[in-house]
């Protein structure tokens, strides 16, 4: 018999000071669970190879399009692991958090110097969130202004997150088309800049990995038509310490810190995306502030024109603490990030620009965008899936939208000229198959634990059981 305290609605889940006697789960049984007796090498062994059966950065190249999946160097975790920053209660009071606000402070700062922006809120979880808090804001300073806004100019290039964030803020998407140099139609955007534009949100560079060549006049545009300039820095890797967003013009951007600056991405976060704005929209960020008052930091509450918390507490915490680390890393060398980055996507592109179609040929940024076309239908998918046979994730498929049979191919800062080599010679190497045996291609992968899944099934009905030794096909 075991003593525990009551569960008390009427106290909303606290604890009643009542006490009662129940018993255990455990004294119920008769009899011996059916567990199985494995010795502890052969449990070892047992998660160790399904461990190898994931892919990471860690394990090969993973040349997302947009994602920027590079390599997340393992001093980030190592202070990101350090005690008092993994064992601070969230609910510990500013005095005995000074070393974490001081580490979220002047990490703004380095944001800061990075973007050109006056200020920034670290809160937001990811990018789409600080997509969604920078059109929050945009809709209320218009609304604070008494002026009708509720358009926002998008080019038909952007992340599907622009325009669903645009309309969960109850916006109309003004669609804007990508002209033959592959930046959004300068003429078409001046003929949709009506009154009623409240904001225009552009990434730069673009998805195609192209830098917006009319980012200047696009934001000269706009802010003569008293419409907001919003940034998407998701491709952020092609500019650090080259150019800074707010000299081209930008009133907001938001980062990812876990693509950009190297915190760990993918698996379903934990991410983490901060908003950078100009001076007068700084009253605008969510609470709490972290202010520096006399060596000393402290939470500000006191901001009445903030659109309030978008996250509890203050954003994903460990993920700050590896962004800092990498940033502090590079120090004032940190252009090299970009600079090798887009090295990097203009050799990989040099290497298959003679057998993938390219439909915007110019040099790119730290990305590229590819057609396979030529080679029939579904032919990027294929070539996806074939890749895993050779060793690679495979990039990003059917995005941008805009270009039939995407490839769309990030080789990031992080990876050698070698591996490159590879990459290419594997995607020709597949290319040369479809012409001689396409059903090889077609019916790949062939060396994987699954073979080819019927995604759409596989999306609706997963089937998460697996035999060892069992391939499912």
């Amino acid at each position: 018999m075991k003593t525990i305290f009551e569960y008390d609605e009427q106290t909303s889940g606290h604890l009643a000071d009542e006490q009662v006697s129940i018993e255990l789960p455990g004294d119920l049984r008769r009899g011996d669970l059916p567990l199985p007796n494995v010795s502890e090498v052969n449990v070892v062994r047992h998660y160790t190879n399904l461990s190898r059966e994931n892919f990471g950065v860690d394990v090969g190249f993973y040349p997302l399009g947009s994602c920027t999946m590079k390599y997340n160097p393992k001093v980030n975790e190592d202070v990101a692991k350090l005690e008092g920053f993994s064992s601070l209660h969230p609910h510990a009071g500013a005095k005995f958090a000074q070393g974490s606000l001081q580490l979220m402070w002047d990490l703004e700062q380095l944001l800061k110097e990075i973007t050109g922006m006056d200020a920034f809120s670290l809160q937001p979880a990811a990018g789409a969130q600080s997509e969604l808090l920078g059109v929050m804001i945009a809709k209320v300073h218009f609304a604070q202004k008494n002026q009708k806004r509720s358009k926002a100019i998008i080019p038909d290039s952007a992340h599907g997150t622009n325009p669903a964030t645009a309309a969960i803020c109850k916006m109309e998407t003004v669609v804007i088309p990508t002209d033959l140099r592959g930046n959004m139609d300068l003429q078409k955007f001046k003929e949709a800049l009506t009154p009623d534009i409240a904001i225009v949100m552009l990434t730069n560079p673009n998805t195609l990995g192209l830098y917006e060549e009319n980012v200047l006049e696009i934001c000269e545009l706009a802010h003569k038509n008293g419409t907001l300039t919003y940034c998407d820095g998701a491709n952020m890797n092609a500019m650090l310490g080259i150019t800074k967003p707010a000299e081209q013009g930008f009133d907001m951007i938001h980062l990812n810190l876990h693509k950009s600056f190297s915190t760990p991405h993918g698996g379903g976060g934990p991410g983490a995306g901060v908003l950078g704005v100009r001076k007068f929209l700084e009253g605008y960020l969510p609470i709490p502030r972290i202010v520096k008052q006399d060596a000393k930091y402290a939470f500000d509450y006191d901001r009445p024109k903030s659109v309030g918390k978008v996250h509890s507490f203050y954003g994903n915490f460990g993920m700050l603490v590896r962004a800092y680390c990498y940033i502090r890393t590079w120090g004032s060398d940190i252009r090299k990030v970009s600079e090798h980055a887009v090295l990097n996507a203009n050799y990989l592109l040099s290497l298959l620009k003679e057998t993938f179609e390219v439909p915007y040929n110019r040099s790119c940024a730290h990305e590229f965008v590819v057609s396979s076309k030529n080679f029939g239908q579904k032919s990027a998918q294929n070539i996806a899936k074939r890749l895993l046979d050779y060793g690679f994730h495979p990039p990003t498929i059917y995005f941008p939208l805009i270009v039939s049979e995407a490839l769309m191919i990030e080789p990031t800062e992080t990876e050698n000229k070698e591996t490159l080599d590879r990459f290419a010679s594997a995607l020709k190497e597949i290319t040369r198959e479809i012409e001689e045996n396409p059903q090889i291609v077609a019916n790949a992968p062939h060396a994987t634990p699954v073979g080819r899944l019927d995604e759409v099934m596989a999306a609706r009905k997963p089937n998460l059981k697996w035999s060892a030794g069992n391939r499912i096909i």
